[in-house]
C-alpha cells in the first residue's frame, strides 16, 4: 500500500511515515497544500492523508481541488477540531474518512486499509494465474502446489504485478510501489530484484508468468504477443 501524507507538523509526520513503514506501508511526505497536490498528480497512491490546517490553505480545499482534477483515490482528513459542522465540510468537500487528532496510531492504520479495499478493482483476497495461486492476506503464493516463500521486497514487486495483472506495468512504477521515494531511480535494484522473483516464480516451469516488455517495462500472466 502507497500512502501520501500532507501535514506540515514534521514531528507528527516523520513518526507517521515511520510506524506505518513498519508495517509495509510505502508513505511520501508532504508538508503543504501546493506540494501535496503535484505530489498526488504525478504519482499513484492507495490512500492520501490531508491535515486541515495546511500553511498555504485547508485540506478542506485540497480536498475539493483534487476531485475536481479528477483523482478518485481514497482520502483521509486528520483534524483536532470535533464539531459537526467540520465533518460535513470534509466529506462534502469530498473526503471519505475523519479522523479526530490525537489518535491512536493502530486506528489510523485500520483506517487505511479499510479505505484501501473500497478502491474500485482492488485486489480480492484469492487470486489464481495459471497454476498459481496467490492469497494475499496470508500473503502465500503456491505454483502447481509448491509453495513460494517469498521476502518482503519480493512479495511487494509481486502485489504490484497482480495489481496491475496483464498490464505493462513501467519500471518507474514498479520502483515507486517497492521503494520509497529515497530510492536511487538509476540503480540495478528492481533487476535485481525482478531475477529474484522469476528464480522462484519462473524458473522451475514451462509457462512463464514474468516478462519483460522492451521499453516499457514489465507484465505479469501468461504469454502473449511478442514478449520474452
Amino acid at each position: 500500500m502507497r500512502v501520501l501524507i500532507v501535514e506540515d507538523d514534521g514531528r507528527l509526520a516523520r513518526a507517521l511515515k515511520e510506524g506505518l513503514e513498519q508495517n509495509r506501508v510505502s508513505v511520501a511526505l508532504a508538508t503543504d497544500a501546493a506540494c501535496g497536490r503535484r505530489e498526488a498528480i504525478l504519482n499513484d497512491y492507495d490512500v492520501l492523508v490531508l491535515d486541515v490546517m495546511l500553511p498555504d490553505g485547508s485540506g478542506f480545499d485540497l480536498c475539493r481541488r483534487l476531485r475536481a482534477d479528477g483523482d478518485r483515490t481514497p482520502i483521509l482528513l486528520l483534524t483536532a477540531r470535533d464539531t459537526v459542522a467540520d465533518r460535513v465540510r470534509g466529506l462534502t468537500a469530498g473526503a471519505d474518512d475523519y479522523l479526530i487528532k490525537p489518535f491512536a496510531f493502530a486506528e489510523l492504520e485500520a483506517r487505511l486499509r479499510a479505505l484501501a479495499r473500497r478502491v474500485p478493482g482492488f485486489l480480492p483476497e484469492r487470486i489464481e494465474v495459471a497454476d498459481l495461486v496467490a492469497d494475499l492476506r496470508s500473503r502465500s503464493v503456491t505454483r502447481k502446489g509448491r509453495v513460494l516463500t517469498l521476502t518482503n521486497k519480493e512479495w511487494d514487486l509481486f502485489e504490484c504485478f497482480v495489481r496491475h495483472l496483464g498490464a505493462v506495468v513501467s519500471r518507474e512504477q514498479l520502483t515507486a510501489y517497492v521503494w520509497d521515494d529515497n530510492h536511487d531511480p538509476f540503480s540495478n535494484a528492481l533487476e535485481v530484484l525482478v531475477r529474484r522473483l522469476r528464480a522462484k516464480i519462473d524458473d522451475d516451469y514451462d509457462d512463464k508468468l514474468i516478462h519483460t516488455v522492451r521499453g516499457a517495462g514489465y507484465r505479469f500472466g501468461p504469454a502473449v504477443g511478442q514478449l520474452d
